[in-house]
């Protein structure tokens, strides 16, 4: 099942916050009126929410990484859409500004003979969310709930977008985030039978009331391909959305398309599995137990996929369609770079997609995932794909659902596939790789924006690494000095053939140990008497890293500096699972900077997903590190840091009984 996002975060500074002078345009009288236009998105700008905006302006000062907050700072001009979740979101509460707060805002950033479009999502369904907890609304599945949901949400916010003081602007409305899906794929459930025929005649109502001003398009909700993508799930909801728009007062004309991935991770492609009919070991890819024969691998082949069915339905073949990329990136060093040459159908297919998840039922709150396409009109895409759009739906930062029960007058619920310690049948018995510490569902969530962000592919401020950035020669002239204050100078010589490269980063292990744009670079938390490794890899002026990369070698030599640590370690299993749970302290005088936790397994356990800590397995041995630039990257003296994992084991699981921290033995406790 699939996730749903929620409200825009909370209000937090007023309007002038961050936007960019470019987005400054006419004032806030009454416009022209807007024809009504095939796609709305070509020619036109999107409104940037300042509320939005704001909290990432915070977040980015809160990191000690300038460059991390370099790229927040271009991820903030991003226009996202605006949430109406509950009744009181129209017209404001404690969370966030009402409905006339956004669209006043949108028509201060309309510039003069540009248009722009609103995102707006309607999500207030009687009986919402019928099949997931984590998202369920105010409105109950009964004919009271209808009720209210048609005169008191909206009435108001068709009454609002009518207004002529708004009739230049575009309104794009996604309606009604996993409702129609649901009654696909999860009507068994006796909650969605309930909720049925509210979910039919809601969407319908709300279908009249917009279609009827026009400057507002409708797109109806469509899942994704990892929900509705095999052919029994695909023709029947086709099916369903024409059914549903022919109940309205327009028929099919009520609608103006159709967006897919809302608040979802799917990839927009799988760049190294082009062909789901290709066979590995006597088997087509599209059976490998990840994709369970469906034939649609991402967000292009469903939308594609989708359209045709569509149009077969009866809807014109002018039908637009658009994705959410906010979340389906999958970048980062996890991302693969070729197709696998494995000749094991599973292996072959786990290697070479770039969605990392376990599974893809996988939907709160993933580990791992990234920032995507950023929005644009008319995006390069296969024709039978028929884009008008990227769109950010899902504002990046917002939680899908708490990992933790949290008491709340949402009518939220915990749900279990929040919790990154459950192991859920719906997934294979495997963990849902969900992320820990999370926020009740739509709140902010800053420590999965800077994971997010981490992770964006494209990647944030300049493209993806080009091939032709070659990374140094083998290093010469390397001096490892004396350790002072755990920091040890190292040189090397940049190579000749590195055209265009402007500097270096350097790696200790998988973690950014630091940038330089000369022959030399200090690093620091280093252990006297100690053989490090490192990498370099050559880099652009536009940030561009290589994928190839030298190796560099140091053995420090010096005194020690005062320090020590303390570890206590706990561990949570079931059946052949386990959460770890460290405290790790800094007994010392001194900071402890880049930090490295070491530790080995002694019954063959492994390493799944982790948090707070950048984590590694060689063997028996299990690596965690400060997340450079974050709050954890340093440990003060007497300061702890809570950090953690998820694992698998064989049947024992014995904790680790030594521990140490850049060299320095940790005593236990």
């Amino acid at each position: 099942m699939l996730k749903i996002p929620q409200r825009l975060l909370a209000a937090t500074t007023a309007l002038a916050v961050a936007l960019p002078l470019t987005l400054m345009g006419v004032t806030g009288t009454a416009n022209a009126a807007e024809p009504h236009v095939d796609n709305p998105y070509a020619g036109a700008t999107q409104y940037v929410n300042p509320t939005w905006a704001a909290a990432v302006e915070g977040a980015a000062t809160r990191v000690s990484d300038p460059a991390l907050a370099a790229k927040m700072r271009l991820v903030k001009t991003n226009p996202t859409a605006v949430w109406m979740d509950r009744i009181s979101a129209i017209t404001g509460n404690a969370d966030g500004k009402g409905l006339r707060f956004h669209l006043d805002n949108a028509l201060t950033q309309k510039q003069s003979g540009t248009p722009l479009v609103v995102n707006l999502v309607i999500y207030d369904l009687p009986g919402r969310d019928c099949y997931a907890l984590a998202s369920n609304g105010e409105l109950p599945a009964t004919a009271a709930g209808l009720t209210r949901y048609k005169t008191e949400y909206i009435d108001p916010i068709a009454a609002i977008l009518a207004d002529p003081k708004y009739q230049g602007l575009r309104i794009a409305a996604t309606i009604e985030p996993d409702s129609l899906p649901n009654l696909i794929t999860n009507i068994s459930h006796p909650e969605c039978q309930t909720a049925a025929p509210f979910y039919r005649e809601g969407v319908k109502y709300a279908l009249d009331k917009l279609h009827a001003i026009p400057n507002v398009y409708n797109y109806i909700d469509a899942a994704h391909s990892g929900w509705l993508g095999w052919d029994n799930n695909a023709t029947p909801a086709a099916k369903l959305f024409a059914d549903v728009a022919r109940t309205t007062q327009a028929g099919l004309a009520s609608v103006d398309g159709f967006v897919t991935n809302t608040a979802n991770t799917t990839p927009l492609e799988e760049p190294y599995l082009p062909n789901s009919s290709l066979t590995v070991g006597g088997a087509p890819i599209r059976s490998a137990s990840y994709y369970e024969w469906n034939f649609d691998f991402d967000e292009l082949d469903w939308t594609a996929h989708l359209h045709s069915l569509l149009v077969a339905e009866g809807f014109p073949a002018s039908t637009g369609m658009l994705i959410d990329t906010s979340r389906n990136g999958w970048g980062g060093a996890a991302r693969p770079t070729a197709t696998s040459t494995s000749t094991d159908l599973n292996t072959y297919v786990n290697q070479s997609k770039v969605d990392r998840r376990n599974h893809r039922g996988a939907w709160c709150n993933p580990l791992g995932a990234g920032i995507g396409e950023r929005p644009r009109a008319t995006p390069p895409a296969p024709a039978a794909s028929h884009l008008d759009a990227f769109v950010w739906i899902k504002p990046p930062g917002e939680s899908d659902g708490a990992s933790t029960d949290i008491p709340n007058d949402e009518g939220k619920r915990f749900d279990r596939m929040c919790d990154p310690t459950f192991v859920s049948p719906k997934l294979g018995n495997q963990l849902t790789g969900a992320s820990p510490d999370a926020p009740l569902a739509g709140r902010w969530f800053e420590s999965q924006f800077i994971e997010l962000v981490r992770n964006a592919y494209p990647v944030i401020g300049g493209g993806n690494p080009p091939t032709d950035i070659v990374a140094p020669s083998a290093p010469t002239g390397l001096q490892a000095g004396s350790v002072t204050n755990t920091s040890v100078a190292l040189t090397w010589t940049p190579s000749t053939d590195n055209v265009g490269v402007t500097g270096y980063d350097i790696y200790r292990g998988t973690t950014l140990a630091g940038t330089s744009s000369t022959a030399s670079f200090t690093a620091t938390g280093l252990t006297a008497s100690t053989a490090y490794s490192f990498t370099v890899r050559a880099k652009d002026a536009a940030g561009n890293v290589s994928a190839s990369s030298a190796a560099l070698a140091v053995t420090t030599s010096g005194t020690q500096s005062p320090g020590g640590c303390k570890v206590a370690y706990s561990a949570n299993s079931w059946n052949t699972g386990f959460t770890a749970s460290i405290k790790l302290t800094n007994t010392g005088t001194t900071p402890l900077a880049d930090w490295r936790l070491t530790f080995d397994f002694a019954n063959g356990q492994t390493v799944q997903q982790g948090w707070n800590a950048v984590w590694s397995q060689a063997g028996a041995t299990v690596t965690g590190t400060g997340t450079p630039g974050s709050w954890n990257a340093t440990i003060a003296p007497g300061a702890t840091v809570d950090i953690g994992f998820n694992g698998s084991h064989s049947g024992t699981n014995t904790n680790p009984t030594a521990f140490a921290v850049s060299g320095k033995t940790c005593t236990i406790g």
